[in-house]
C-alpha cells in the first residue's frame, strides 16, 4: 500500500505564497496521474491541479496563472506552488494518486490545512 504524506500548509496573508509537498512511500511512477484537491467547509472536494506520469498538467480555472504543479521523480514527491493566494483558497488540500486499471484506484493523503487571511 503506497502512502502519501502532505506537508507545507499553514496560515498566510492574502497575496502570499506557500508550497505544498506530497511525499510518496514508493515510486510515483506507479501512479498514472497525481493531483491536488481541496475541500473548503461546506463544499465538495474539487480538483485543483493534476500532473500525469509524462508531465502533462491541468488546472482548475480558479488557480490558473497562480498555482503550479510539479514532480520530482527522484524524490518521489509532487509539489504545488501557490502564489498570490486569496482568502477563497482557504481549504484542506489533499494529495491524490490514481492508478488506471479495470477500475481506477485512488490513493489519498491525510490533508494539510491552508488558511489565507484577508
Amino acid at each position: 500500500q503506497v502512502q502519501l504524506v502532505e506537508s507545507g500548509g499553514g496560515l498566510v496573508q492574502s497575496g502570499g505564497s506557500l508550497r505544498l509537498s506530497c511525499a510518496a512511500s514508493a515510486s510515483i511512477f506507479v501512479f498514472d496521474i497525481m493531483g491536488w484537491y481541496r475541500q473548503a467547509p461546506g463544499k465538495e472536494r474539487e480538483l485543483v491541479a493534476a500532473i500525469t506520469s509524462g508531465g502533462s498538467t491541468n488546472y482548475a480555472d480558479s488557480v490558473k496563472g497562480r498555482f503550479t504543479i510539479s514532480r520530482d521523480n527522484a524524490k518521489n514527491t509532487v509539489y504545488l506552488q501557490m502564489n498570490n493566494l486569496k482568502p477563497e483558497d482557504t481549504a484542506v488540500y489533499y494529495c491524490n494518486g490514481k492508478i488506471s486499471a479495470v477500475k481506477t484506484i485512488d490513493f489519498w493523503g491525510q490533508g494539510t490545512q491552508v488558511t489565507v487571511s484577508p
